[in-house]
């Protein structure tokens, strides 16, 4: 589900937001930044909590 709403709301966003995203999804750290990478927006770090920073 993080990914999912992520997705649903960049669209949103202006270029160049960053977006904290909360988890407790164990495959959120794999899942967030693969999308990154696929949706050429930016993985910028995970946090304990955990959380997950983008660009896009």
């Amino acid at each position: 589900m993080p990914v999912i709403n992520l997705a649903r709301l960049v669209p949103g966003l202006p270029a160049g937001a960053v977006v904290r995203v909360l988890a407790d999804d164990p495959a959120a750290a794999v899942d967030i930044p693969a999308w990154c990478r696929m949706r050429g927006h930016e993985f910028l770090a995970a946090h304990d909590g955990p959380a997950y920073d983008v660009r896009v």
